[in-house]
């Protein structure tokens, strides 16, 4: 088994940590917050003092951190991947980029013969904990193959998207799918309790049908129950629709329903709730419905 450096031990990073070590990998890890490396490190993993470290030490380098700045620290900057990877190492990162920003560094990691894939997940932390990930894979075909094994280990839909910076794409697509989505079921819901209906019989009646979805099956009960606890933040997902809106700029692509539920997390924001997860959207369609709960 090649040794495996893991960077990022966030609400999804430490899951997927700990699946590697349950597969049998060893690991070197780092994160900016030191008191979540107890876990895993407690669970057999090998902490570091930098990114540099963990590279020096690993034939493939995982990254999962927040936004693109974030990547570009962790593997160009001082003390960061790239200053300790070897010729022939492999860098995924697993974060939500820029795809732009993701050819940028997969060009700079090359001048080292250092590969790079771009590999974002979809599944939420509860995906991240069970191993059942959705992950899109840009970079070189036997690149991928070479760490299919790697992927294995944190997710059960495993798909090669094409070259560098196509698997942020697909990630992008997939975060418009699920927040526009993620709207019409607030829509759903708010329209049951207003006509009367219990939500939770209605999705029970729908979600197995044509209008079935990811968030009708898991949000929607969310919703009812007023459970706003995050399994994946608003912040963050505002950050990923940002991205999508952006790259659609770039494109000249009218994304009507996207720049509306954008707008309508802003509202979430704006009243502190972007700590909350994705399904507090429904209480901005509440807010605008005159409706207290």
């Amino acid at each position: 088994m090649e040794n495996i450096g893991f960077i990022g031990l966030g609400i999804m990073g430490k899951p997927m940590c700990l699946n590697l070590l349950k597969a049998g990998f060893k690991v070197t890890t780092y994160n900016r917050t030191k008191s979540k490396l107890e876990e895993v490190v407690g669970a057999g993993a090998k902490p570091a003092d930098s990114p540099r470290q963990v590279a020096e030490q690993s034939d493939i380098i995982i990254t999962i951190v927040s936004d693109s700045p974030d990547v570009e620290q962790i593997v160009l900057g001082k003390d960061g991947v790239i200053h300790g990877a070897k010729a022939g190492s492999v860098v995924i990162d697993m974060s939500t980029i820029s795809p732009s920003v993701t050819q940028n560094i997969a060009a700079r990691l090359a001048e080292k013969n250092v590969e790079m894939l771009d590999a974002p997940v979809s599944g939420g932390d509860t995906g991240a904990i069970a191993g059942t990930l959705a992950i899109m894979v840009g970079g070189k075909k036997n690149v991928f193959e070479r760490c299919l094994p790697v992927f294995e280990a944190m997710g059960k839909t495993i798909t090669h998207v094409g070259s560098n910076g196509r698997g942020q794409t697909v990630k992008l697509c997939n975060q418009i799918l699920g927040s526009v989505t993620n709207m019409a079921v607030c829509e759903a819901i708010l329209f049951a309790q207003k006509s009367g209906v219990d939500p939770d019989i209605m999705i029970e009646a729908t979600k197995n049908g044509a209008a079935g979805s990811w968030q009708l099956a898991n949000l929607g009960p969310k919703m009812a129950a007023h459970d706003f606890a995050p399994g994946f933040m608003i912040d963050l997902q505002q950050k990923d629709l940002r991205l999508a809106l952006e790259a659609a700029r770039e494109m000249h692509l009218p994304t009507p329903a996207l720049g509306l539920v954008h707008q309508l997390f802003v509202g979430c924001q704006a009243n502190g709730e972007g700590r909350e997860g994705t399904q507090a959207l429904v209480k901005s369609l509440q807010r605008l419905a005159g409706i207290n709960e």
